[in-house]
Formats: structure tokens, sequence, C-alpha cells
């Protein structure tokens, strides 16, 4: 049997989006929106439960945009600034986030399928028991990532940073953390399954001896 090199990679394709758009003004609770461009977002805007398929979101600036329990197919957001994107128990695939800042995105409890995060500022994002295969994170800063008792597979961080990751109970596969440049994490335990350097490895090894009991001493 041929040997597989590991870490995987994330399996990501663009979001296939149309030729032309409709156009969109705003979104509401269970809107079902097919090939829009959305604009004109309120400050707080609840989308919660809806469906957006082949959609783009441009320049939107927003207080809270609630997308809990949507479906979100091939869409892309270009330049988002929000203080909360709250997409819990979401389901997102062939999505893109591009440029922009965020204070809080959660997505906790969500299923995320070919995500890509480039390029944006995060100073919370929540991963807390969702389903992850095929996530690219590149390019950012997230301040704190939480990550536990998520099942991440095939995920790669790229040219970003990260003040404190919480591993605690996390289950991963294919997780390529050599582009994340963590200062801290919670739980060095549940690091099984990812990649590290060399160099990432020798900082977090005070860590990996206290997690296997052993008393380190000059």
């Amino acid at each position: 049997m041929a040997r597989v090199d590991r870490p995987l990679a994330p399996r990501i394709g663009a979001p296939d989006l149309p030729d032309e758009f409709t156009e969109v003004a705003g979104l509401r609770p269970r809107d079902d929106v097919l090939r829009a461009r959305i604009s004109n977002l309120e400050a707080r805007t609840d989308a919660s439960h809806a469906v957006l398929t082949e959609c783009e979101v441009l320049e939107a600036s927003v207080d809270r945009l609630d997308l809990t329990g949507a479906t979100l197919i091939d869409v892309t957001f270009d330049g988002l600034r929000a203080t909360e994107l709250i997409a819990r128990e979401a389901r997102l695939r062939r999505v893109c986030i591009t440029g922009g800042r965020i204070g809080t995105l959660d997505l906790g409890s969500a299923g995320a399928d070919e995500v890509e995060l480039r390029g944006i500022r995060i100073d919370y994002l929540s991963l807390g028991g969702a389903t992850v295969e095929d996530l690219l994170v590149a390019d950012g800063t997230i301040v704190t990532l939480d990550v536990p008792q998520a099942a991440l597979t095939r995920v790669r961080f790229e040219g970003t940073r990260a003040d404190e990751v919480d591993t605690r109970g996390m289950r991963a596969d294919s997780l390529d953390l050599r582009g994340l440049d963590a200062a801290s994490f919670l739980d060095v335990s549940s690091l099984r399954g990812a990649t590290l350097t060399p160099w990432q490895v020798e900082q977090l090894a005070p860590a990996f001896a206290a997690s296997l009991g052993i008393d380190v001493q000059a």
C-alpha cells in the first residue's frame, strides 16, 4: 500500500457563483436567497435559519449578523466588518470570507466544509463542538481561538497569528498548525493528529512535559 504523506491539504474549491446576480437588499429570518448580491444589511440583521445559495455579500458593516441554523452554499463575504457574526449550528459549504474585521465569529456546533477565511482580523473565533472538514485560515490574526470538542479534518493555517488557542477535547486529523504562530495552547494533550514545526515543538516542550507529569529541572 502506497504511503500517504500527512498532513493532507484542505480540499477547497472556489464558490460556484453565477455570471449575473439578482440585487437583494437586507436579509430576514428563513429567507431563501438564490444567486443574489446582498447589500444594505441592517446594523442588527437576523437571518437565522435562512438559506443562501450562490450569493455574495459585499462590504457589509453590522453590529450583529445572526446566521444561527442557516445554510450557506457557494457564498462569499468580501470586506465584512461585524461586531458579531453568529452562525451556531449553521451549515457552510464552499464559503469564503475575505478581508475585514470580525469581533466574534461563533461557529459553535456548526458543520463547515470547504471554508476559507483569508486576510481577516478576528478577536474571538469559536469552533466549539463544530465538525469541520477542509478549512483554510490564511494571512490573518485571531486573538482567541476556541476549538474545544471540535472535530477538525484537513485544516490548515497559513501566515496566521493567535494569542491563545483552547484545544480541550479537540479531535484532529491532518490539522496543519505549522503556519499558526500561537502564543499558547490551553491543552497540548489534545494536539494528537496535528502537525507542528520543530521550533513549535521546542517552544511547547515545557507544556508537553507537564502534560505527561514530567518534572523538568536544571
